[in-house]
């Protein structure tokens, strides 16, 4: 994967890292589960950009 394409990659993985913390946040009103969440994200993100091919 090329640079372009892992920066476009890790922009697309903002907008559900942005909302969907609200809404954890809004839901659970915790904390620690907006950090569970984003950390599982990153690893997410992570994966999908080192992937070679």
């Amino acid at each position: 994967m090329d640079t372009p394409r892992r920066i476009g990659a890790a922009i697309d993985f903002g907008v559900p890292a942005i909302v969907g913390a609200g809404l954890i946040h809004y839901f659970s009103e915790s904390w620690p589960a907006v950090v569970i969440f984003e950390i599982l994200l990153l690893i997410i993100m992570i994966s999908v950009i080192s992937k070679k091919g």
